[in-house]
């Protein structure tokens, strides 16, 4: 994502949006709080869902059918950046919407089924160079959600435009609905890998349509030669680094599929699943609201600077302590034969925290139109971890790969961000002496989970006597910090102003 910080917020004619811009006359920062509310809200449901499925699903694959499954997801997860070209953002930020509109549909629409007619045509040489030759039906299958991709950059882009995170809300509550229905029924008729496969096409499906009508977006499709050079200028950065981003997601998946297989790929896979909880339901709210807030937003690099620090009040603590509970969560969860990922979570719980302070301070980027730095430090990024991840693995297995990301993180990525936030008029200093408070607090609430795991051998007291310490230990020390910064971040945003 990108934009810029005009603040200006062009009303969508009806012929193309069906609707202007909704709720005027509300502030930035209302419509903004509203929008996140309603993020976390889907967040927390679906992933709660997800949770209940993939137990199921746990319980019902083997390992090496869930890392079968994964080389899949990998390829589909890499190539759908590509669907979108960037062009979602610049819909996002763009004065004028109504006019980029179709020019952005047609070409998003053209990338999504150029990809899936090469993905469909590859599969078969993709699934053997990941070393998972059974992985190739579900490869051809799933790249029918790269053409739907495509086809719903529009509707998409105007929701979060409009801060409509409610109706995304009921987009993804489908989506789940459809996905996990068709998925188990037909996993337990014996499609196996192709039964998740089937299901996440027809998930996508139903989430399209929907974007569609609530979005009440009429489909146009044609180019306007006058602004596709700078649409395309703008989002190609931008797809790139997406690209680089999900290549960074799943290059321990490619690795691990060449290196240890597909039965310690599954492992892994369930390992990372359990430490994106607070990974991405943090950064799900964060990226749903960053680019329309920080654009609009008057308080320029200060803004960013509280609002990074409270993300990084919740994504630390959440990920440490999932890190300290590690073994009895996979236990109690998905149940003994599961522990071999247990270390793994441990690892990863640690770069969930880093991965969330790293999507804030991309977003703020974009936010200020430098999407080229953020692309730079992808590319460091993925080949520092490709080396690391080989090396690792290599020397200490699973556990090896999930201590990569931390070591790559924090050695390279973290220093490489907050170089370019500072070029970018960012005070490394006051966000040192703001995000300390946080940071100081996690301490004793990791300390009290980490004496439940020793001093309780019964798996669930301890992940609930560890959980419950934390969260009280952390809540009673971050609360009168954390109500400070809140009225910092209605300060950030110009009161006097609407958005309409």
């Amino acid at each position: 994502m990108t934009g810029d910080a005009s603040g200006r917020d062009t009303a969508l004619p009806a012929q193309e949006a069906g609707a202007s811009e909704p709720a005027v006359g509300r502030s930035l920062l209302s419509r903004a709080a509203h929008g996140a509310a309603w993020s976390g809200v889907s967040t927390v449901v679906l992933r709660l869902g997800g949770l209940v499925v993939g137990i199921v699903l746990a319980r019902l694959l083997a390992p090496e059918q869930f890392g079968v499954y994964a080389v899949a997801l990998t390829v589909q997860g890499i190539l759908i950046t590509v669907a979108d070209l960037g062009l979602s953002a610049d819909l996002i930020r763009s004065d004028e919407p109504d006019r980029i509109a179709p020019t952005v549909a047609t070409l998003g629409l053209t990338a999504g089924a150029v990809t899936m007619l090469a993905t469909v045509a590859s599969s078969t040489w993709l699934a053997s160079l990941l070393a998972s030759p059974q992985a190739a039906p579900a490869i051809a299958v799933l790249s029918l959600t790269l053409l739907l991709a495509g086809g719903t950059v529009v509707p998409f882009a105007m929701l979060q435009r409009r801060f409509q995170q409610r109706e995304l809300f009921f987009v993804g509550v489908a989506d789940f609905v459809v996905s996990t229905t068709v998925t188990l029924l037909l996993v337990a008729l014996g499609f196996g890998v192709m039964g998740l496969a089937i299901g996440r096409v027809a998930a996508q499906c139903v989430s399209s349509t929907m974007q569609y009508l609530l979005a009440r977006v009429v489909p146009r499709f044609s180019i306007d030669r006058t602004v596709v050079k700078g649409v395309l200028a703008f989002g190609l950065p931008i797809a790139a680094a997406n690209l680089l981003s999900w290549a960074l997601l799943n290059v321990d998946n490619i690795v691990l599929a060449r290196v240890a297989g597909a039965t310690a790929l599954g492992y892994y896979v369930l390992a990372f699943n359990v430490s994106s909880w607070p990974m991405s339901a943090l950064s799900q709210v964060v990226r749903s609201i960053s680019l329309p807030f920080f654009s609009r937003s008057q308080g320029g690099s200060h803004a960013f600077v509280v609002v990074a620090s409270v993300a990084w009040a919740g994504a630390l603590p959440a990920g440490t302590v999932l890190a300290a509970l590690s073994f009895p969560l996979i236990d109690v969860l998905y149940g003994a034969r599961w522990l071999p990922g247990a270390p793994v979570l441990a690892a990863l719980g640690l770069y969930g925290s880093l991965r969330v302070a790293f999507d804030i301070s991309a977003g703020y980027l974009y936010s200020q139109g430098r999407s080229r730095p953020v692309l730079w430090i992808q590319i460091v990024w993925l080949v520092a971890l490709a080396g690391a991840m080989v090396a690792a693995t290599q020397a200490y297995g699973i556990k090896g790969a999930g201590w990569a990301h931390v070591i790559v993180a924090v050695a390279v990525i973290l220093p490489a961000y907050l170089i370019a936030l500072k070029l970018c008029g960012v005070r490394i200093g006051e966000l040192a002496r703001i995000a300390w408070v946080p940071t100081v607090a996690t301490i004793p609430a990791v300390a009290a989970a980490v004496a439940a795991t020793l001093l309780i051998h019964d798996p669930l007291p301890a992940l609930m006597a560890g959980g419950a310490a934390a969260l009280a230990i952390y809540a009673a020390l971050i609360w009168p910090w954390l109500r400070r910064m809140l009225r910092q971040l209605r300060g950030s945003a110009d009161p006097s102003r609407t958005e309409g």
